[in-house]
C-alpha cells in the first residue's frame, strides 16, 4: 500500500468552522483513521499547512495538535511545490482575492460557501479555475448528513410518489451579546462586512433543493432585521445592518413548492435546529440533521378538525423512524474525502465552483425579491 501525501493550505483555520469542522473533525480525523483509501490501493495522507492572520493563535493551535507547519504569509505558502490544495474558511469578503491567488499559483481549490459576494464574481472564479485546469469544490456539507442522506434514499426509492411540497424550518436564538455572549461572530450582523442570513443560508438551501427535489425556478422572499442592536466581541454596542431572518417560497421545476424559514431570532421548539417536511401523494417524511421519520399513505390517520375538544391523538407517535442501515461519518469529513479522491484519483465530484455560483445566485435573487417586494425568476447560469 502506497501513502500519497498531499499538502493542503487551510486558510482561516483559527475561525470556528475552519478549526472545528475542517481541521479537527475532517483533516485530522482523516489522519487518525489512517488516511483516505482509493481504488488502486493508494492511501491519501493530508498534510495541513495552517494559515491565518495572528501568529500567536496559529502557534498555539498547531502546538495543541502536534502540528508544526503554519504561517501568516499566504503568498509564501502558495509558492511551495509540496502544496497541491488551497482551502478557504475565511470571511466571505476575503475569499475571492485569496482564491484568485490560488488559481494563479495553479493549486486545486476547495472552499467554504458562499464562493463569492455576488454571482458575477463567483462565475468569474469558475471560469478562471477552468482556464487554469484546477479542480474545484465548494462545501455542501448538509448533503452528507445522516438525516438528509436518509431523505434522499426515500426520494430515490420513490417513497413519496409525486412530491407536492417541502417545508423547512431553520434557526435558533442568537444572544444579543450583552447579558450572554453571542454564539455567532458580530460580522454576521453587519451588511458592510458581508453578513446576513440570506447570504449565509440560501446557498445551503439551493443545493439541498437542487440535489433532492429539482432546480429552483423562482423565489419570493421577505427579510427582516429583528434584533436591530447587538454587542460585539469587545463589549461594544453596534447597529445590526444585515438581515437576521429570511422567509422564502421557492418554486421548483416540476411544480414542487418549497417554503423555508431561516432565523437567528427564533427559539427552538422542534427536534433539531433544522427540519424539512416533505409531503407527497404516497407518503411524507420529516428529516433533520440526523433523524428521518416517515408516514406512508397506507397508515395515514384521518384527523378531524374539532376546536371544541382537546386533541386525543399523539401525532408524533404515528410516524416511523427510518433506520440508519449504514454507518454515517461526519458530513464535512465525508465531503473532504470525496474531494481528495477527486484531486488524486479523478473520481467524480459535482460540487464545484459552478454549483457554488448557483448558490450565490439564489442568495442574490432572494435579496432582490425582498428589496423589490416581488417574485423573481431564477435563470440558468450560462457557462
Amino acid at each position: 500500500m502506497t501513502r500519497r501525501s498531499i499538502g493542503i493550505i487551510v486558510n482561516g483555520v483559527t475561525g470556528r468552522m475552519g478549526y472545528r469542522q475542517h481541521l479537527v473533525r475532517s483533516l485530522l480525523a482523516i489522519r487518525e483513521s489512517g488516511g483516505v483509501p482509493v481504488a488502486d490501493g493508494t492511501t491519501i495522507w493530508p498534510e495541513p499547512i495552517l494559515v491565518g492572520r495572528t501568529e500567536t493563535k496559529l502557534r498555539d493551535l498547531a502546538a495543541r495538535h502536534g502540528l508544526t507547519d503554519w504561517t501568516t504569509d499566504l503568498a509564501s505558502a502558495l509558492a511551495r511545490d509540496d502544496v497541491e490544495i488551497y482551502f478557504d474558511a475565511q470571511v466571505t469578503q476575503q475569499r475571492e482575492k485569496a482564491i484568485r491567488q490560488a488559481i494563479e499559483a495553479g493549486k486545486h481549490i476547495y472552499t467554504e460557501k458562499p464562493l463569492a459576494e455576488d454571482t458575477a464574481a463567483a462565475l468569474d472564479l469558475a471560469r478562471a479555475a477552468d482556464a487554469a485546469g484546477v479542480r474545484t469544490g465548494v462545501v455542501q456539507d448538509k448533503l452528507f448528513l445522516p438525516g438528509l442522506r436518509k431523505l434522499k434514499r426515500l426520494v430515490d426509492g420513490g417513497f413519496f410518489g409525486r412530491i407536492l411540497s417541502v417545508r423547512g424550518e431553520f434557526g435558533y436564538w442568537v444572544f444579543e451579546g450583552d447579558w450572554q455572549p453571542a454564539q455567532r461572530p458580530s460580522w454576521n450582523y453587519r451588511a458592510e462586512d458581508g453578513g446576513g442570513i440570506t447570504s449565509d443560508m440560501f446557498p445551503h438551501w439551493h443545493y439541498v433543493l437542487e440535489e433532492l427535489f429539482g432546480r429552483v425556478a423562482a423565489v419570493t422572499c421577505v427579510t427582516a432585521t429583528h434584533v436591530p442592536e447587538r454587542v460585539d466581541e469587545a463589549g461594544r454596542a453596534y447597529q445590526a445592518t444585515a438581515d437576521d431572518a429570511a422567509y422564502a417560497v421557492f418554486e421548483l421545476d416540476g411544480g414542487i413548492i418549497a417554503q423555508i424559514n431561516s432565523s437567528w431570532g427564533v427559539r427552538v421548539y422542534r427536534d433539531e435546529l433544522v427540519e424539512f417536511q416533505v409531503d407527497g401523494t404516497e407518503g411524507s417524511a420529516v428529516a433533520g440533521l440526523r433523524t428521518c421519520r416517515v408516514q406512508h399513505r397506507a397508515v395515514t390517520p384521518k384527523p378531524v378538525w374539532n376546536p371544541d375538544l382537546p386533541a386525543t391523538e399523539d401525532f408524533r407517535a404515528q410516524w416511523a423512524e427510518v433506520p440508519d442501515n449504514e454507518e454515517f461519518d461526519n458530513g464535512f469529513k465525508a465531503q473532504w474525502e470525496a474531494y481528495l479522491r477527486h484531486v488524486v484519483a479523478g473520481e467524480p465530484f459535482r460540487w464545484d465552483f459552478r454549483a457554488g455560483a448557483r448558490g450565490v445566485q439564489l442568495a442574490e435573487l432572494g435579496l432582490r425579491s425582498a428589496r423589490e417586494g416581488r417574485r423573481v425568476e431564477v435563470p440558468e447560469l450560462r457557462r
